[in-house]
């Protein structure tokens, strides 16, 4: 792992020329209009434009586009190497879509078959809800000190970004901001995604503590529902573990998440390993600290689930009690955007406090208002969830594709029809 040096992904989606029928389905789709090409002429995704959500994949109906990381055999030497400490970070998205990709009915919960095949397959396991719960209290206490600063007026010891606080999950969200609304990035919450918290997790407290091998023998796999998550763990910036490792005088250089496996990958990896998912005895991994979690992490993977999270651990900070309802139904549901109050007493001070709330997911068509406000200093929220994709994490490009939606010529060839 010594003398890593990051390149970050400038291309993660392409579209295979000799399958191309130039129908448009894909510019239909594609949030940031990064489709090149005229109607009946082959298309190309311009690199510079694409966020990397994988929308044209899951939606083109010749199954042209093609995620181009392809990093299942690696991951599989590495499983094979008694050396090698191989550490999977399951998303709560792909718990309810691989079964789809052997023959289980869509959306079945199969956590525990999951983890049996995983530790079938040699990986170790590290729940992304786990870190998920760590993201709730990262970025809701960031929300927490920024509507005591802005709203209770409690003076702040060190710099807080500008309201609304926008969340920062989503990868694909995050590279739209970046190139469409940069005014916009001091509004992100500075808290990771859970993936990447959990590569810097497994790599410092994970390798010492639970695995006790030598951190620069964790090879740390994504496991997620989104082909942008493969450009995140590119990020070159995402060195925590190493910079820790660092400072304890051990001169390191690795990534937090060494590749990244759609639940499409996962698929292929099981079948190459001849595991048969649907017989595979269910495991628990009650005993690993870092499989434990709350029902607030599970829920990341839905549009509203981020926000519902956030605000049950801001009410419960700020009034000392929880929240009294059992499912917060004004931030759930599919609408494009949906909005919320909720008025919460300071327990410190007696102050009531309103705190406005907006859920969006799918940037095609329903940010952008919410973004003009937030840039002209006009927004009436305090925290706005963004999720690019249409849903959230579950309809994510890296999701089991229906052959129906992706491809009529051949069914067979549905996961990948230009092999």
């Amino acid at each position: 792992m010594k003398g890593f040096q990051a390149q970050e992904l400038t291309r993660v989606i392409e579209i295979n020329s000799k399958i191309c029928k130039g129908c448009d389905s894909c510019k239909a789709f594609c949030p940031t209009d990064a489709i090149d090409g005229k109607y009946g002429a082959v298309h190309r995704v311009n690199s510079e434009k694409c966020i990397f959500c994988g929308q044209c994949l899951v939606n083109c109906p010749f199954g042209a586009p093609k995620d181009t990381i392809d990093v299942v055999d690696k991951v599989i030497e590495k499983l094979k190497n008694k050396q090698v400490t191989v550490v999977g970070t399951i998303a709560p998205a792909v718990r309810v879509a691989i079964g789809e990709e052997f023959g289980i009915e869509p959306g079945s919960l199969v956590t525990e078959k999951l983890y049996g095949a995983m530790k079938q397959a040699g990986f170790k396991i590290l729940d992304t809800n786990f870190t998920a719960d760590q993201t709730i209290m990262e970025e809701g206490t960031e929300l927490i000190a920024k509507i005591r600063h802005y709203v209770l007026g409690e003076p702040s010891a060190h710099h807080l970004g500008p309201l609304p606080q926008f969340t920062s999950c989503c990868p694909a969200w995050i590279r739209y901001v970046e190139l469409y609304y940069p005014e916009l990035i001091p509004n992100l919450s500075s808290a990771k995604s859970p993936m990447m918290m959990a590569g810097a997790l497994a790599k410092t407290y994970g390798a010492k503590e639970v695995w006790k091998v030598n951190h620069e023998d964790i090879y740390m796999v994504g496991i997620m529902p989104c082909t942008a998550k493969k450009f995140e763990a590119s990020r070159p910036e995402f060195e925590s573990a190493a910079h820790y490792w660092s400072r304890q005088g051990k001169k390191v250089s690795y990534p937090d998440v060494d590749v990244v496996l759609t639940t499409r990958d996962l698929a292929r990896l099981f079948k190459k390993l001849n595991i048969d998912f649907k017989s595979v005895p269910e495991f628990t991994d009650k005993d690993n600290p870092l499989a434990q979690y709350s029902g607030a992490g599970t829920i990341f993977g839905n549009t509203g689930g981020v926000m519902e999270a956030v605000l049950r651990t801001a009410h419960f900070v700020i009034t000392g009690k929880e929240l009294d309802v059992l499912e917060f139904k004004p931030i759930r549901g599919l609408t494009g955007v949906k909005e919320a109050s909720i008025v919460m007493k300071d327990a410190k001070t007696g102050k009531e406090i309103t705190m406005k709330v907006a859920v969006a997911h799918g940037l095609k068509n329903n940010v952008k208002p919410l973004l003009e406000e937030a840039k002209s200093g006009k927004s009436p929220y305090h925290f706005i969830e963004i999720m690019n994709c249409p849903g959230g994490c579950v309809n994510g490009g890296g999701q089991p594709i229906n052959p129906m939606g992706t491809s009529w010529l051949d069914k067979g060839k549905a996961m990948f029809p230009w092999a």
